[in-house]
């Protein structure tokens, strides 16, 4: 386990994939998320500049985070995922690092709603709420607590609706 440091975030550069792509298979139990990187990566969905690492001292990427396009119902939005911390860089802060850049950049991007299926421990310390709580639900069931939305303006309202994902997403 690394120490919680400050970490240095950017978007990735089109001569990372393979890292990012090792980072990723490093960071979960099955191939599944690497393979959906690589999928968007072709897809429409796909938004340049909202690929972002975190990297070390070396400027080499050592975690990732993505937004690629979804809807809630007929409404622009973003979705999170997958975050992606080679393990032995979990809990040092590198996570985060690259989340709060990756909503920054999407701020920039003039972008105002993004989604999550993930740990619901984890995405609320970013403004994440349970997305039922605003009437917002995926097609397939998944555990209430995991689907969490956020506006990324304040005094913007979430919209309701279904959730569309890019593609490879909804598979």
């Amino acid at each position: 386990m690394s120490t919680r440091q400050s970490w240095n975030t950017r978007a990735e550069n089109p001569a990372e994939h393979a890292i990012v792509h090792a980072i990723t298979l490093a960071a979960f139990d099955t191939p599944l998320e690497a393979g959906i990187v690589e999928a968007l990566r072709t897809d429409p969905g796909w938004i340049d500049g909202l690929s972002l690492v975190a990297v070390d001292t070396t400027d080499t990427p050592i975690a990732h985070a993505l937004l690629t396009r979804n809807h809630i119902g007929d409404t622009e939005a973003l979705c999170l995922g997958p975050v992606s911390v080679l393990p032995r860089y979990q809990r040092s802060g590198a996570g985060s690092a690259v989340v709060r850049a990756a909503l920054e950049t999407a701020v920039a991007h003039g972008e105002r709603f993004v989604t999550v299926l993930g740990h619901p421990e984890y995405y609320p310390r970013f403004g994440f709420t349970r997305a039922s709580l605003h009437g917002i639900r995926m097609s397939v069931e998944v555990p209430d607590e995991a689907l969490m939305a956020m506006a990324l303006r304040p005094g913007d309202t979430l919209p309701s609706g279904v959730i569309r994902y890019a593609g490879p997403l909804e598979g």
